[in-house]
């Protein structure tokens, strides 16, 4: 018979072996962590070569520091769907495409399609999968524009007609003086930026070498001696900047960091499978409003979801009544009528997106009780798509029947 205390340590021993495997599949290092990767100024200039563009866009929280943006327990479920989207031609510029041309002319890294719950079509491209991350760049505004949509429904925001420097009294005294959360979110600020993302002497440039140096809160600095170009409200200006300021406006409402007041009021609660990454401006501190958000493809299609469900979580609201109404139509400034939100780019047939540069998209038709969510590894930033993306929006829209 063996000693009792052998069998205790036998056991043990078993228990530790099994706890360790345990810990390293929990800790499995990520798929694509040893690809070469360029440079952040690379990704900026369009400056990368195919294979390693693609290598660098799946693997951005390399370039700087990040915090992670923790899952919930229990995933929102993305059964397939009985009848999977099948290959389909429309028309786009006078010529005929396919989708399947689609996906290869405009460099689609991911493609994700779910209607009523299910998914209609998911295909994975350049080697990536569903466990891969993918860089966000300007989907993440909307991320950050509906937080301040909830820390207005948890009373951290009294109003939309706050004054910005309420919150953010190191604003004060420069342009940003008089300047609302309403203001912010549509871009009406009236404060002088230049978004250019290849020009090295643009405002968009000067906010990227200022992450780059990583002092702690070199960008609020750089947004505080921006020039004042109109009154708050009178003209729209599209600027990353104002993003920036938003994630602060977060931080500073919340008292909480930027990642995990969206671990806790979305990316836990709604059912995210997997955790995501979100850049800071330097080690531990504040993230970046704007961009670098790293996520899985499905978890940007939960994203998606949310809009879709107007904020509700297992039935129950998490935003101000009528808030994604609001923040996905146009806006009438000065008398104008601009196709922008709260940081949401309405579309044609009700439809409405979240959109980054180089091809990111997570796209919301809520007729058809639909979400696409894409990735890009476009050549350059902005203007280089080969097929219209609306006319691809719009050829689902007639091959994917509404729901009766």
């Amino acid at each position: 018979m063996k000693h009792p205390l052998s069998l205790s340590v036998f056991y043990l021993a078993i228990g530790l072996l099994i706890g360790c495997q345990d810990q390293s599949l929990r800790e499995a290092p990520y798929t694509h962590e040893n690809e070469p990767i360029g440079t952040v100024r690379e990704v900026y200039d369009g400056e990368l070569l195919p294979d390693l563009q693609v290598n660098t866009f799946r693997n951005i929280h390399r370039l700087f520091p990040t915090r992670t943006v923790h899952p919930g327990d229990t995933p929102y479920p993305l059964p397939p769907a009985p009848a999977p989207l099948e290959n389909f031609s429309f028309e786009s510029d006078g010529r005929t495409y396919s989708l399947y041309d689609y996906l290869s002319l405009n460099r689609v890294a991911g493609i994700i399609l779910v209607q009523n719950g299910e998914v209609l079509m998911e295909e994975y491209l350049f080697g990536n999968t569903k466990e891969t991350r993918w860089m966000s760049m300007s989907v993440v505004k909307s991320i950050t524009a509906t937080l301040i949509g909830m820390a207005i429904a948890e009373g951290s925001i009294q109003s939309l007609d706050d004054a910005v420097t309420l919150y953010l009294p190191e604003l004060a005294d420069t342009a940003y003086e008089g300047v609302s959360v309403r203001h912010l979110l549509q871009m009406t600020s009236g404060v002088d930026w230049n978004e250019t993302y290849t020009d090295p002497e643009s405002d968009r440039r000067a906010m990227l070498e200022a992450q780059i140096a990583q002092k702690p809160g070199g960008l609020l600095e750089v947004m505080a001696g921006l020039k004042k170009a109109a009154d708050p409200g009178q003209r729209w200006n599209y600027s990353t900047g104002e993003t920036q300021v938003a994630g602060a406006l977060v931080a500073a409402a919340t008292g909480r960091n930027v990642a995990d007041y969206l671990s806790a009021k979305i990316w836990s609660p709604f059912g995210m499978e997997s955790e995501a990454t979100w850049w800071l401006e330097s080690p531990n501190g504040i993230e970046i409003g704007g961009s670098g958000l790293s996520a899985t493809l499905r978890d940007y299609a939960r994203f998606g979801l949310f809009l879709l469900k107007e904020g509700r979580i297992n039935g129950s609201p998490t935003l101000p009544t009528d808030w994604i109404q609001s923040a996905s139509q146009p806006q009438v400034i000065d008398g104008q009528t601009i196709k922008y939100g709260y940081m949401l780019w309405p579309l044609a047939h009700g439809a409405f997106a979240a959109i980054g540069i180089f091809g990111q998209f997570v796209v919301v038709f809520p007729e058809q009780e639909m979400v696409l969510a894409m990735w890009g590894a476009q050549p350059k930033p902005l203007g280089m798509e080969s097929i219209d993306e609306s006319d691809f929006f719009n050829a689902l829209l007639k091959v994917v029947k509404a729901p009766q």
